[in-house]
């Protein structure tokens, strides 16, 4: 197991026009979600790029400036790509997702249809609609032909096997239940001082409630999980096989029980919180992150009187982990301190102020369950191996707060790992949370201080509604912005910091996960302002398959490296991921219509230009 814990320690102006071949040649765009177009034989033919103005201003020999502008109002060409039956189709399905009857009820509506037209019907209507819009095919082979089209046109694709366990509520609580507690907790329940936001509760533990566009995975056994594995194993390939550079994405819920997920994230909200606790022993609160500095001296006098260590244990223990030679010791330092040990269960380990010790967060672990948490890092060890192997770059995505502190720790201990060369491994960043910023901006810093590749995927987040209500209803902090003004404000104050390290130091990556068009005009604002060029591919711009096309094709028209997640899998198998597309556009599209009067714009402008049997081109 090499899955390491231990944190270690004179101007020049012209004015370009990019002719199509060399918009093609400057720009590796036009694969999974980063993907490359160095081809095989059954791939698309090159992509042909609109004429783009870019202002190139030299400001020294190695920083330059691009202005590159997009329009978003031309349907010729964010629809290039789309015949007019799709067109009418994408319309049909926004317009039903504008009903709250048929978006409440749309389950007990697809199961009708499927009992009354029968198997073949039904999947060739779902094909023509819902399945069609959404969904690229139902494996490996039928997704080609969607992939090398986009591809043509500048759209990369992130593929992702879009199955998921049909399960009833009450089973799904029952397999929640089981696998987030522990075997102690069974046998001596309030036993051992567990908080419960980290704990499971049985009206939450269908995880799928309240949530739209996330996919949910509920532990079944470790012969799931090694299937699970698989599954992403297969993706990557396939991605791998599209073209270089790809993406995938995976989930950490998929690979392990869950238990220790929840465990993990305690402990290291509780050493954070420890952090804070001497911080403002030294008068240091209100200040972000990475400007809270404890003094050593003071530090280790505070660390006696708790009855924690003693002064010169505690000289040893920093001295040991190399930290505290400037004086102080930052969070960085202090989150170095949860290490790596022979087992894996040595890791949940708590400081308890009332009795000046550090204690195991739970009385006792089974061998099992230390071979479980075992398990899932060697899973998350082998797909990053694999993505490594085959040219993909692996995105963890988010997941919810009470097993968020552990998926990003391990994330980065992955990328720590393997991004020492190139940007392998992209953590999930969700800007709808209070400490998004905080969390991003102590990632970059150890990232700059170790010298690997930063990767991050910017989200405003998929848990909202779920959140708010546990929080409420436990009786813990609503770990949510107040405000969406406050999410908005938020995504793009991460959103340039991160840009503001590529512009400094190249090591950073941004994947722009986003179909909110005025993130991404701020982005492509600061990506100008900060001579940071497309041909780069250090900032990405990610949206759903079916969804915002007139955002993603003229950003890849254009030469931005733009990516479409793409879900595929039997038509009966991805019933879920449709149900919640379903809901999703209702949210959206209720409350801006913005996509279908684009999408009425270039019809009436076919009809009326006599093209209305337009050909995809590009």
């Amino acid at each position: 197991m090499s899955c390491a814990f231990r944190a270690r320690s004179g101007i020049c102006r012209s004015r370009v026009l990019l002719t199509p071949l060399a918009v093609r040649s400057q720009s590796s765009v036009a694969t999974p979600q980063n993907k490359t177009t160095s081809e095989t034989d059954d791939e698309a033919p090159v992509v042909k790029k609109r004429d783009v103005q870019v202002d190139d201003i030299c400001a020294s020999c190695s920083a330059s400036r691009y202005r590159v502008s997009i329009d978003f109002e031309n349907t010729k060409e964010a629809y290039r790509s789309k015949t007019t039956l799709e067109l009418l189709r994408s319309l049909f399905v926004f317009k039903l997702c504008t009903f709250d009857f048929v978006v409440d009820r749309n389950k007990e509506l697809m199961q009708l249809s499927r009992a009354v037209l029968r198997k073949p019907l039904f999947e060739r209507l779902m094909k023509m609609t819902f399945y069609g819009q959404f969904v690229a095919g139902e494996d490996q082979e039928t997704i080609k032909p969607l992939i090398r089209r986009n591809r043509m046109f500048g759209v990369g694709s992130v593929l992702d096997y879009s199955v998921e366990e049909d399960l009833t509520q009450e089973e799904a609580e029952k397999k929640e239940m089981e696998s987030c507690v522990s075997e102690a907790e069974k046998e001596c329940p309030g036993v051992d001082h567990r908080e419960k936001k980290y704990k499971a509760h049985r009206q939450f533990g269908d995880r799928r409630g309240g949530v739209i566009s996330a996919r949910t995975y509920f532990y079944a056994d470790e012969a799931k999980c090694d299937h699970h594995m698989e599954t992403f194993i297969k993706c990557i390939e396939a991605s791998g096989g599209s073209s270089e550079d790809g993406f995938s994405a995976i989930k950490l819920t998929a690979l392990g029980r869950p238990q220790f997920l929840l465990q993990f994230s305690e402990v290291l909200v509780k050493w954070r919180r420890f952090f804070n606790l001497l911080a403002a022993d030294q008068g240091k609160v209100g200040l972000a992150a990475l400007e809270v500095k404890l003094e050593m001296k003071q530090l280790e006098e505070s660390l006696a009187k708790l009855g924690i260590l003693a002064k010169e244990e505690s000289q040893n223990w920093f001295t040991g982990e190399n930290l505290g030679f400037k004086g102080t010791v930052d969070l960085l330092d202090w989150n170095s301190l949860i290490d790596s040990r022979m087992k894996i269960s040595n890791l949940l380990l708590i400081p308890n102020l009332e009795t000046g010790q550090l204690e195991p967060l739970l009385s006792r672990f089974t061998d099992e369950e230390e071979k479980q948490m075992k398990r899932m890092l060697q899973r998350m060890d082998v797909l990053a191996k694999e993505a490594l192997r085959h040219g993909v770059r692996l995105m963890v995505d988010a997941e919810q707060t009470y097993f968020q502190p552990a998926i990003s720790r391990l994330t980065l201990e992955m990328q720590r790992k393997f991004n020492t060369e190139k940007p392998i491994i992209f953590n999930t960043y969700q800007c709808y949370l209070k400490e998004a910023y905080d969390n991003v901006s102590v990632d970059v810093e150890l990232s700059r201080r170790e010298g690997w590749y930063f990767g991050a995927k910017l989200v405003r987040g998929a848990y909202m509604y779920q959140e708010r209500t546990r929080a409420e209803e436990i009786g813990y902090e609503d770990p949510i912005n107040p405000t969406y003004e406050a999410t908005n404000n938020m995504y793009h104050r991460c959103l340039d910091y991160v840009l503001e390290e590529i512009h400094h130091n190249r090591k950073a990556n941004v994947m722009v996960a986003s179909h909110n068009e005025q993130t991404v005009k701020f982005t492509l604002n600061r990506m100008n302002q900060l001579g940071i060029h497309p041909s780069e591919n250090k900032v990405y711009f990610g949206q759903l398959l079916g969804m915002c096309d007139q955002i993603s094709f003229p950003l890849g028209q254009a030469g931005y490296p733009v990516y479409k997640y793409v879900p595929y899998g039997p038509v009966n198998e991805v019933m879920p991921y449709l149900s919640r597309r379903a809901q999703e556009n209702r949210g959206m599209m209720q409350g801006a219509q913005r996509e279908r009067s684009l999408l009425w714009a270039e019809l009436t402008r076919r009809l009326f230009g006599g093209e209305l049997l337009h050909t995809p081109r590009p």
